[in-house]
């Protein structure tokens, strides 16, 4: 299997994007669009998202990890390939999130979390019901999704910033193809914790990959596998059966883990289809629809 470093996997879905999004101007829904909005800072940094706000919300929310190989620009930003949620009426916070090489994993799902408070502390201002809200994402996006839907939190009530004493839990998850068990990748005991598979991605895990024990520890912690519970939202994933770079085996086995704790699912293969695929934006009326069922329905 050829390789691919994380930034040409972030350009790839934007090639996907502009490809699928050939000629779909027409059905675009027309929303507002509220760039940079600042939901967090470190190192000096300031993370930042964008608001797609529909011309007709409905009142919930649909946070959009924007993560390609956990590498995230704001030019991979497409309101189009969201358009399937915004004409529903959802309020799309697109999220970018800090990258590797310089930010790990573990560093990273800390962006994601900050960034449901934010919203969760905003939601007024922003038109939305902070106790109905999904998440979504691709690829690593999708990882990062389910690590946040597995380990939400209630917030730290004696935090200085009030942004950090808010819930940090979801109430649905939709997305595409994630890993979701680093240590039995594609197969029981098969490890991928930035090596093998996953070699080209070795940054976005960090120095503890350099020894066995190292990985072991450090792939129980993120994947979402291990945290599955009775509270874990309903979760849809949409996977090709031919992804070579997340292994179908990563979803069907999070999802029985999901089915044996009675946690709503749904797998949706695509037949032939590789880690990404010309015609994506049609998947996001069926993401939507996942969002409709378990959303509005609370």
């Amino acid at each position: 299997m050829k390789h691919r470093s994380p930034i040409v996997t972030l350009l790839s879905f934007l090639l996907w994007f502009e490809v699928a999004l050939a000629g779909f101007a027409q059905d675009a829904a027309k929303f507002t669009r509220v760039e940079d909005i600042i939901y967090g800072r470190k190192h000096g940094l300031a993370l930042t998202l964008d608001m797609l706000r529909p011309a007709e919300p409905n009142g919930l929310g649909v946070v959009f990890i924007v993560s390609g190989g956990w590498y995230s620009a704001k030019r991979a930003i497409n309101p189009q390939f969201l358009n399937g949620f915004v004409k529903r009426g959802y309020t799309v916070f697109a999220v970018v999130h800090g990258s590797q090489p310089k930010f790990q994993i573990a560093e990273i799902d800390k962006d994601i979390h900050r960034a449901v408070r934010f919203i969760r502390h905003n939601a007024a201002k922003f038109g939305v019901d902070p106790d109905k809200l999904g998440v979504s994402g691709a690829s690593a996006g999708g990882h990062l999704s389910l690590l946040l839907a597995t380990r939400g939190d209630a917030g730290n009530s004696d935090a200085e910033d009030p942004v950090d004493q808010e819930p940090s839990a979801v109430q649905a998850v939709a997305c595409f193809f994630p890993s979701t068990d680093f240590l039995n990748y594609g197969k029981p005991g098969e490890d991928a914790v930035g090596v093998g598979i996953l070699a080209d991605y070795n940054a976005a895990f960090g120095p503890m990959i350099r020894t066995a024990q190292g990985r072991k520890l450090l792939g129980r912690a993120i994947s979402p596998i291990n945290f599955v519970t009775e509270k874990t939202p309903p979760v849809l994933i949409v996977h090709g059966d031919a992804d070579s770079l997340v292994p179908i085996q990563q979803a069907e086995s999070f999802l029985k883990k999901c089915e044996e704790k009675n946690v709503p699912t749904m797998l949706i293969r695509r037949a032939g289809k590789a880690h990404g695929w010309p015609g994506m934006e049609k998947e996001m009326e069926v993401l939507a629809g996942w969002f409709d069922q378990h959303l509005k329905t609370k």
